[in-house]
C-alpha cells in the first residue's frame, strides 16, 4: 500500500507550454519527479520510402540526459551507437503518435519528435508519449494558422500510463523506487475513447494471470482519462 497515494492514483501533471522558443511545438511534461521536455520540428520533405506518395511522416527520437537518473549515464553519442532500450521507446513513441494523425492531410512534412528526459523517476516513456502529444498538437495548430496544411490531421487525442502489480495489488504510474521492485510491469498506450495502440507487458519476477491484467487495463483506462483530460486542460489555457 503506497504511502502519498492511492494504489490507483497517478502522480501530479504540470505541463509548460512553449518551453522552448524555437520549435513548433515545446511542452516541458512533469509527472511527479519525471520530467521531459518534449519538442517538435516541422521540415519540408519526407523519407524515400514515400517519395511517390501523397503523405507525410513522423519520427521521433528519446534520450536520457547524463545526469537525469541517480547515477550519471553516459551520453550515447559518446559512445557511438543507441541502446536497444533507446531504440525500444522511440520506436514506441513513434508509433503511438503516428497513430493520433492522418499523415495524409500532412503531405510532404516530416514531423520530428525530440524527447529529453530531464529527470527520470519512473515512467518516461509512458511521460515522453504524454507531453509529445501535446506538442504535437500545439505545432498542428500553428501549421493550420500557417496555411501549410488544409485540414486538421488529428484523429484522436492519445494518453499513456505504467501500471504495476506487486504482492497481487495493483499500482498505477510507478515512480523508479516501484518499478525496481515491481513483480510485473505494463505499458498501456489508448486513445481517448480506451481504443488500444500499444499494450508493453513483463513480468519481472512473478507472471502475471489474466484476470488480474484486465483488471490493470481497466485502471488504465481511468488514469488516462484523466491525463487526457488535463492535456485538454493545459492547451485551453
Amino acid at each position: 500500500m503506497r504511502l502519498t497515494r492511492a494504489n490507483t492514483e497517478p502522480r501530479p501533471i504540470k505541463i509548460i507550454k512553449d518551453f522552448s522558443p524555437h520549435p513548433e511545438g515545446s511542452v516541458l511534461y512533469c509527472s511527479g519527479n519525471t520530467k521531459v521536455l518534449c519538442n517538435i520540428s516541422i521540415e519540408e520533405g519526407v523519407p524515400r520510402f514515400l517519395k511517390d506518395e501523397r503523405s507525410g511522416w513522423l519520427t521521433a527520437e528519446y534520450s536520457l540526459l547524463p545526469r537525469s537518473t541517480h547515477a550519471r549515464c553516459q551520453r550515447e553519442a559518446v559512445q557511438g551507437k543507441q541502446s536497444g532500450r533507446t531504440l525500444e521507446i522511440q520506436r514506441l513513441i513513434g508509433r503511438s503518435l503516428r497513430s493520433m494523425i492522418d499523415l495524409s492531410k500532412i503531405p510532404g512534412y516530416t514531423i520530428t519528435v525530440d524527447c529529453d528526459v530531464l529527470t527520470a523517476d519512473g515512467g518516461t516513456r509512458t511521460a515522453a508519449i504524454n507531453g509529445a502529444s501535446c506538442a504535437l498538437l500545439l505545432a498542428l495548430q500553428k501549421m493550420q494558422y500557417k496555411k501549410m496544411i488544409k485540414e486538421d490531421p488529428i484523429r484522436y487525442l492519445i494518453g499513456a500510463i505504467s501500471v504495476g502489480v506487486k504482492n497481487n495489488e495493483i499500482l498505477v504510474d510507478l515512480d523508479y523506487e516501484e518499478d525496481s521492485k515491481i513483480d510485473t510491469d505494463l505499458n498501456i498506450v489508448l486513445t481517448e475513447s480506451h481504443q488500444c495502440i500499444e499494450i508493453q507487458g513483463t513480468a519481472e519476477i512473478l507472471p502475471l494471470d489474466l484476470e488480474t491484467m484486465n483488471q490493470a487495463i481497466s485502471q488504465s483506462k481511468i488514469a488516462i482519462s484523466q491525463i487526457i483530460d488535463t492535456i485538454k486542460q493545459s492547451l485551453n489555457e
